[in-house]
Formats: structure tokens, sequence, C-alpha cells
């Protein structure tokens, strides 16, 4: 690498480094949510903690479905018209009144809840899920079905999934897991592109508008400061992803410990090791989770990670390098902001649609090939076990992407750089491509 390029990425860091703005986000950020879902944990059990269960009256013209009481809500079965009962609801005396009128039991219809307010979604199912119990089992009982022994033949299956054909042999797999872990790797990634490559635009713009640049380009060629500007704010992502993770799990740790709890990774390893001491005495999911982590190649998933983490960034931030150098002003640059977001969303959608739902499809392998669009799908796949050969093409692919984009970048940041005061197109940007060989 060249000194000079050094000198600008030394430059670029400790500028962001050293801002409050930087130290502020980076220290913060981390307890952001987990002070959101404590307040929202603290609010509910205060709700709980101090308010009554909700009274609710049922009128029932059957006299035959009785539904229990439960820590939310107390049924009141009197003797009363559906008039009466919504007198009580008027005057505050019930949270609700809920009407069964004389039923059909094949078709039950006209059931209805009365009250002052909207009810929660989750009081309806329940109500609706209390009822249709009940109506099965005289249904049941109409027909000389006995709900008890029915109840005593239904069975959970649980299919194992396991991956065979490996150097390391059979190893267990699960969906659920392989999904979040997909989830979280895509979006890390099309979060830092989006968030870190605008932070170039800008730079370039702020640069360019204070006359700096000209200064810059005096002692380094246009492409250097490019690069090092573009590899400098990596860098700065990167450190302040590594603290997140550092920060979160020490907190995670206090808080766990504050409270007498194992973390979920201490108690696996405990387990994992313990396997022989615990046979058939009910820890079959505990075991089954532990075979499940142990199933995940984290080398492998870090090293990827990494990997389209640095390629996405380097391929997305020469396009936002160069259309900061293009333009004058931020909104100048909405323009050219649409072709270069367009292939991030088909991204982001095709990460949910098609790779997390089968990434073996054939929709899944192109947009984990494509350069434009496999940082963010590749994530999505690499959890549920990639082939070798589809990773090294897809990795070649970004690589070449990413020294396609920085030469076409270069060539436009190089005039566009020194430009001000005109007014730029696309037809002016392939001018630029074309003549500046």
């Amino acid at each position: 690498m060249s000194g000079k390029i050094f000198l600008v990425i030394k430059r670029e860091y400790l500028a962001r480094v050293k801002k409050r703005s930087f130290l502020l986000a980076t220290l913060i950020t981390p307890l952001i949510f987990p002070t959101i879902l404590g307040l929202f944990l603290w609010i509910a059990l205060s709700d709980t903690s101090t308010e009554t269960r909700k009274l609710i009256e049922v009128v029932d013209e059957n006299n035959a479905y009785f539904l229990e009481s439960n820590e939310m809500y107390t049924f009141s079965y009197g003797e009363l018209s559906p008039e009466e009962a919504k007198n009580l609801v008027q005057e505050g005396k019930r949270f609700g009144f809920l009407y069964i009128p004389e039923l059909n039991l094949e078709r039950p219809q006209g059931i209805s809840f009365y009250s002052e307010e909207t009810p929660a979604l989750s009081m309806i199912s329940s109500l609706e899920a209390s009822l249709k119990q009940k109506i099965e089992e005289f249904r049941l009982f109409a027909s000389g079905i006995d709900p008890a022994v029915l109840s005593s033949l239904k069975t959970n299956v649980n299919i194992q999934s396991i991956i065979v054909g490996e150097p390391g042999g059979e190893r267990v797999s699960n969906s659920v897991v392989n999904y979040a872990v997909g989830f979280i790797a895509g979006i890390l990634i099309y979060t830092f592109i989006f968030v870190y490559g605008n932070q170039i635009m800008q730079g370039v713009i702020e640069e360019k508008s204070s006359r700096i640049i000209e200064i810059l380009v005096s002692s380094l060629k246009p492409f250097q400061l490019m690069m090092g500007k573009i590899l400098g704010i990596g860098a700065v992502g990167l450190t302040q992803f590594l603290i997140w993770i550092v920060l979160i799990s020490a907190i995670s740790s206090l808080v766990m410990g504050y409270f007498g709890m194992t973390m979920p990774q201490q108690q696996m390893l405990e387990m994992s090791g313990q396997q022989e001491l615990f046979p058939d005495t009910g820890q079959e999911g505990l075991m089954e989770m532990v075979q499940l982590v142990q199933g995940i190649d984290f080398f492998q998933l870090t090293l990827t990670f990494l990997i389209y983490f640095i390629g996405g960034y380097m391929l997305y931030g020469a396009f936002f390098a160069a259309i900061g150098a293009a333009v004058d002003s931020p909104s100048d640059a909405q323009q050219f902001m649409f072709p270069v977001t367009i292939p991030l969303l088909i991204a982001y959608m095709g990460l949910f649609i098609f790779v997390l739902d089968d990434p073996n499809s054939r929709v899944s392998y192109w947009l984990s090939i494509i350069p434009f669009t496999s940082p963010v799908a590749m994530m999505g796949r690499v959890s549920f076990g990639v082939p070798w050969h589809q990773l090294a093409l897809s990795i070649g692919l970004l690589v070449a992407g990413f020294l396609s984009t920085t030469w076409m970048a270069g060539k436009i940041y190089r005039i566009g750089i020194l430009v001000h005061g005109t007014k730029v197109g696309y037809k002016v940007l392939w001018k630029w491509l074309k003549d500046n060989g």
C-alpha cells in the first residue's frame, strides 16, 4: 500500500475517532436497545402488579360455556340480561361483557364482546380459543367421542435435521437458528454499507465545498485520496462494531451475573462437558441446543462475514465517493443515489423473500453470486451451509466487482473532485468515463 494512501487512512480514521459524536454513538448505542427493552418490561410488570384483573361479565344463553379466569381476566356469571350487562360496562363496573347466544354447534355465530374501549387482540384471540375448545368438546360428545381419549392420542413430532456428506461427518442443523444467524449477519452488512457509505459521500462533499480538496490533490493523486478515504472510514466502522461486540458481551455478563444467571454460552459449554453425567434426565432440549451450537462453523461464519463485510463496503464505498466528488451538495446527490441503492434494496428484499426461506433455490444462488447483492444475500446462506466452490466463485466475483467499481469511480473522482458549480448529469458522468482514459 502506498505511503500516501496510508497517511490519508490515518487522517480519516483519527479525525472521526476523536470526535465526541463517535464516542457518544459508540458508547451509547449498545445501551439503547437493552434500555428500551428494560423500560417496556418494567412498564409491563408494573401494569400487571398494580392493575387489578379485568372483570368481564358473561351472558350465556346456553348455560353451558364456562370460561376459567386467569391472571389477566376474571369472568363473572350473573343471571343478567344483555342490557343489564351493557349498563355495568357503561357504569365502569365491568371492563366488558361477552354475549353468547344460543349456538348451533355446526355453525356457531352471533358471539359478541362489548366494551367502552377497543379490546386487545390477544384478549379476543384468547376468548375465541377458549370458546372454540368448548364447542369442539360438545361436538365430540354429541358424536359419541370422549375428548379425554382424543386428547391422549395427540402426539408431538419433532424432526431433527442432519446434514450428511461433509468432511467433518454429520452435523445437526436447525432452520430457526440458521435463519436468525443469516438475518442478523445480512442486516448488519446492509446497515454498515448504507451508514458508512453515506459518510464517505458526505465527507467528500464537505471537503470539496470547503476547497480543502484542492490542497490535498496538490500533494497526492485523486485516486490515492479516494482509496484512503474509503479505507479510513471503513476502519472506523470496524472499530465501532468491535467495540459494540465487547460492550454488549460485557454488559450482558454483568446483568446476568447481577440476577444470578449464567450466560447461555457458558451453560452450553458446561452442559456439553457434562453430557455423560446427565443421561435421560429431562435435559434433552438443552442437549439438542448444545448440538445445534456445536454444529455451527463459527470460524467459517466469522471469516465469511469479514470478507463480505469489507468487500461489500469497498464495492459500494467507491460509488459513494464518486457521487460525492461529482456534486456540490447533498441535494444534488439524490439523482445518483437511486441506481446505487436499488441493488442494495433488491438484496435486502431478496434476503427475506428468497434466501432465508430457501437458501438453495436458484434465485438465492444468483443473489449470492452477483457482486452487487452477494454481501447481503450470501450471509443469509452461509449459516445454512454453502459449498466451497460457490463461496469461492462469489468472493472472486465480489473482488472483481470491487476492482471494476473502483476503476470506474476513480475516473469520475479524478475529474469531479475539482469541478465546481457545474450541473452534473448522467451524460456528463459518461463523458468523464470515456474521455478520462
